[in-house]
């Protein structure tokens, strides 16, 4: 598994836990341990984002609002390498 897919997988591993704290709050908005827990894991997705932008470039469009160009010419998933 690349660098690249690494930092993938951790991002979405990160943002899935978010969204399952989000809903859990929804029912449990007095749980501050979860409160706390959700700030850490926005902390880290944010971290790792910014990780993966800096060596890969944007992660979605609208983190490049300067250079759009910079997401076109940016590898498509299609366009990697598959490394077993």
């Amino acid at each position: 598994m690349t660098e690249r897919e690494i930092l993938t997988r951790k991002i979405a591993t990160y943002d899935f836990a978010l969204v399952e704290l989000n809903l859990y709050l929804d029912t449990h908005p007095k749980d501050m341990e979860a409160h706390k827990k959700l700030e850490e894991y926005e902390k880290k997705s944010y971290e790792l984002r910014k990780k993966y932008e800096e060596m890969y470039g944007p992660i979605i469009f609208t983190n490049s609002p300067d250079n759009r160009m910079r997401w076109i010419k940016s590898p498509w998933p299609w366009d990697l390498n598959e490394e077993d």
